[in-house]
């Protein structure tokens, strides 16, 4: 009797990039559609929401009774804000759009079960959870540890995309007192900063966007 043969073990399929796992996990979530400045998450509420952007730019901060802001980040389509509170947590920081922008609602429990299908989705969030532990960390030592002028470049920098020319654009000039409100510090500070990079050519104002025309100086 001839010797049975194994049964070839099935190859398993290809393995999903992180990008398409969001766009699936996004596919299960309600649409949500915001015009510019709209908040979408108030620091201190109770939410257990994920917010997938699909298109548009936010950006999350936290605020305090005076009014004074710090700004964690900037984050557009592709990203997403919210899984902080996914412990039952309050929110930890309020997110307001800077543009029209359109989010995929995804609730905890829709999150859970898709977890159990795709459990390779855990080292997405874990390898996220990663990246926004350090860039708070960074945004704390840059706080403490940088000059006025130095938060100021790290918060253009930030809000900055690549224009039609590739240089990097602001495509809506923020106001002084703005950031004055992310770097922590006065409107007068900031305009006096801001004018004298103005007048060495490394910004320029384009109609409402504010371009970056030259690297900024690390140290002014």
């Amino acid at each position: 009797m001839p010797d049975e043969q194994p049964s070839p073990v099935p190859s398993p399929g290809p393995v999903p990039s992180p990008a398409e796992l969001l766009g699936e996990l996004a596919a299960r979530g309600s649409r949500l559609r915001a015009p510019r400045h709209a908040l979408l998450i108030e620091e201190g509420e109770t939410g257990d929401s994920l917010f997938i952007i699909l298109s548009g730019r936010v950006r999350v901060f936290a605020a305090d009774r005076n009014g004074r802001e710090v700004t964690y980040g900037f984050y557009g389509a592709g990203d997403y804000v919210g899984e902080m509170s996914l412990d039952g947590e309050p929110r930890s920081a309020s997110v307001m759009t800077l543009e029209p922008t359109e989010c995929a609602v995804v609730t905890r429990h829709t999150l859970t079960l898709f977890l159990r299908e795709r459990p390779e989705f855990a080292y997405v969030l874990i390898s996220r959870l990663i990246r926004r532990a350090r860039s708070a960390t960074l945004s704390a030592r840059q706080i403490a540890l940088n000059d006025v002028y130095g938060r100021l470049v790290l918060v253009l920098q930030q809000m900055a995309q690549p224009g039609h020319d590739g240089r990097p654009t602001i495509p809506e000039r923020p106001t002084h007192q703005a950031l004055a409100h992310h770097v922590g510090a006065s409107r007068e500070m900031v305009s006096r900063l801001m004018k004298d990079l103005e007048r060495g050519g490394y910004i320029l104002k384009a109609g409402p966007a504010l371009v970056i025309a030259k690297p900024l100086p690390e140290r002014w």
